[in-house]
């Protein structure tokens, strides 16, 4: 059996989607997944980028994609009345459910849902009040639990390569995005492509050097 650790952020739709066709990407295979939230927009700053939604034209396109892949592959997505929006009170609710560092896919679930289905305002705090009202909690999602756990869980994907969301790790390896999850099940059905140079020597491929004048 193999353990998948899902790194993901509810700002992202494209974690929606990957979240929404997991199970039928890995249908037949023994594994066990842990669904841990993190802090996209960490990650952005810790590698100097700007997240998609910041560049007018990107924006736009990033917006027509995801509704495109919901209708391709059937499911159900509506944009939130305003994107991006703040994620920290969705990310540390959710780990308010939890004693740990993961959360429970009926909890990933509900609030995937929550924001992309139905397109509400994610910074209406009756809506949000009412979201933590249908969660059984464990602890305060405004209290220092919450808010170290979702650090923490940031800082170990960092350390782990992860570079934005969704991402999925499993053994020494790592998948990025909604069309990674094609690799992914490849991976988990052993093929030897991943023990080939093609994936060992990419990160070993040399780049260009700009130097400052």
């Amino acid at each position: 059996m193999k353990h998948i650790t899902f790194y993901l952020d509810f700002i992202s739709p494209y974690a929606y989607l990957a979240f929404e066709k997991l199970p039928e990407t890995l249908e037949g295979l023994s594994y066990t997944v842990a669904y841990k939230p993190v802090l996209f927009g960490a990650m952005l700053k810790a590698n100097g980028q700007l997240g998609p939604a910041e560049i007018a034209s990107k924006r736009a396109w990033t917006y027509r994609h995801v509704l495109w892949l919901g209708h391709a592959h059937g499911v159900p997505l509506e944009m939130p009345a305003t994107h991006p929006f703040n994620p920290l009170p969705h990310l540390r609710l959710a780990l308010a459910t939890s004693s740990g560092a993961a959360i429970s896919r009926y909890v990933a679930e509900m609030i995937f849902h929550e924001v992309w289905r139905g397109g509400a305002e994610m910074g209406d705090a009756v809506r949000l009040a009412g979201l933590a009202e249908a969660l059984d909690t464990v602890r305060d999602g405004n209290g220092a639990e919450a808010k170290a756990q979702l650090k923490a869980n940031t800082d170990e994907a960092l350390a782990r390569g992860v570079f934005g969301v969704p991402a999925y790790a499993v053994d020494d390896k790592l998948f990025w995005g909604f069309d990674g999850l094609a690799m992914l099940r490849a991976y988990l059905d052993g093929d030897a492509w991943f023990d080939s140079p093609a994936w060992s020597g990419a990160a070993e491929r040399p780049g260009l050097v700009r130097q400052n004048r």
